[in-house]
């Protein structure tokens, strides 16, 4: 391969200030998408059954809570191919758009069928596969893993943020105040959008970070990454019939535990030290090579909390002690779980194994509030039962884990790379195959990238890319 058929790389570890800007914004309005869905999971079980037809219908109030992920998941990849046939940014603000629509129908609506569509509506505008590609589009191939990291921590401290401020804003403007404030979150994620985010220089696909439809089979048969599809998918079932029924204990007046303007003290705590405890099972799990171990020990915390909430939810100690438990395990799956699905990905394939993978998660939310909505009886209060099929559901989860082989410890790299054709693409596969510690390499004319997976602990880059320009 001719030498100037190589696209000069900066080989250094710091993202410019473009790409710095892009991503920072762009994880910004990410961040504040999930926070308008975050805000409502501690306070809205509570306030949903006091909404019109609740009462006669009390398993709509799970199913609202969940609606959003049934939406979610099945408009997020279509969105992310509209993004690359109209553009990033106008997909971007429609999805924002309906999700202003559909916080503005929730906030108004008095029955729990009204904020029941627009709890559809908000998931309608599923925007996350479009601003992943966006993310693609503003960083180089070789910060695009840093980029994508940023909006996974924003996207992790939203959450935990939410938790705490959901039952504050409550009290102060409640949750149809809540539902007005993720409506003007939305409004103003497109003023970020198109005053900050930079402007694309050249949109093109990214197989590393969008779904490509002809990698769909080798995905769908892969059994390590179905595997962690089923698991993301009883995680986020599991925290959504969860807080059908945590809100409703927490109220509960007989039980006398601790009032909703007061639970942000509950749950402030609590999401400090789990993130704290999460952080060394991190470093076991990727520097020590214990990836496995981990995953299932964190499947286990998630188990050992229910079974506390389900036997000890008369006390607020209980509680609180099973909170922690269950988000130091969250916390760790959340963070973890990505990371095994580029493990497991075939090379080249990762933006369909991570579609797929988030269309399961949202999938499970709505899964999820669908069986708490059906599972729970306000007149019976049978939160115990509730938790203890939670529990079990879990186990499931635990069973499949256990199962699930160490994965390879291999990191991707990519690299652009100007090919003429499919010969030369070839020939470029197998001279950086040459080199220590790549295990796999894809080339694709049409994007004029190389994907590799390499043994980061053994690779020499600067012989990688040495290869490459040969």
């Amino acid at each position: 391969m001719a030498k100037e058929n190589v696209v000069e790389q900066d080989m250094s570890t710091e993202m410019t200030a473009e790409e710095r800007k892009g991503a920072a914004s762009l994880a910004s309005i990410f961040g504040l998408r999930m926070m308008g869905l975050f805000l409502i999971l501690p306070v809205f079980s509570t306030y949903a059954h006091g909404l019109d037809g609740a009462l006669e219908r009390p398993y709509l109030v799970g199913i609202a809570l969940g609606a959003y992920g049934l939406t979610q998941a099945l408009l997020q990849i279509p969105f992310g191919m509209m993004s690359d046939k109209f553009g990033r940014k106008p997909v971007i603000a429609v999805g924002m758009i309906l999700f202003a629509i559909g916080s503005v129908i929730a906030a108004m609506s008095t029955s729990i069928e009204g904020v029941l569509l627009g709890r559809i509506i908000q998931g309608s505008g599923a925007v996350a596969a479009a601003i992943t590609a966006l993310v693609a589009d503003l960083t180089r191939d070789e910060h695009r893993t840093k980029a994508m990291g940023m909006i996974g921590i924003t996207i992790g401290v939203s959450f935990a943020i939410s938790m705490v401020l959901g039952p504050l804003l409550n009290s102060w403007v409640g949750v149809a105040g809540i539902f007005w404030l993720t409506a003007l979150f939305a409004l103003g994620s497109i003023l970020v959008l198109y005053l900050v985010v930079p402007e694309v220089k050249k949109s093109s696909h990214h197989s590393d970070s969008e779904v490509t439809l002809p990698m769909f089979g080798q995905i769908l048969s892969n059994t390590n990454l179905l595997r962690l599809d089923a698991g993301v998918f009883i995680l986020h079932a599991s925290l959504t019939a969860m807080f059908v029924v945590l809100p409703m204990v927490l109220a509960d007046k007989t039980l006398n535990l601790l009032a909703l303007s007061d639970q942000w003290m509950l749950y402030l705590p609590v999401m400090l030290v789990s993130f704290v405890l999460m952080i060394p099972l991190i470093i076991i799990a990727e520097a020590k090579r214990k990836m496995k171990q981990v995953f299932v020990l964190a499947i286990s915390f998630l188990i050992a909390a229910c079974a506390i909430l389900a036997m000890g939810h008369a006390s607020i100690l209980w509680i609180a002690i099973a909170l922690l438990v269950f988000f130091t395990g969250f916390n760790t799956l959340e963070a973890s779980l990505p990371s095994l699905v580029a493990k497991y990905a075939p090379v080249g394939a990762k933006g369909t194994a991570i579609g797929v993978f988030n269309t399961s998660q949202f999938f499970g939310a709505f899964i999820g509030g669908v069986l708490g909505g059906f599972m729970y009886h306000p007149a019976m209060q049978n939160y115990a039962s509730v938790f203890v099929i939670i529990a079990l559901l879990l186990g499931v989860w635990w069973v499949i884990g256990i199962t699930m082989k160490q994965p390879p410890y291999l990191a991707s790299r990519s690299f652009q790379v100007l090919l003429d054709d499919a010969a030369q693409a070839r020939a470029v596969e197998a001279r950086v195959l040459t080199v220590e510690g790549v295990v796999e390499a894809l080339a694709i004319v049409e994007e004029s990238s190389l994907y590799c997976k390499v043994d980061s602990k053994i690779v020499d880059e600067k012989a990688l890319f040495a290869a490459i320009k040969s």
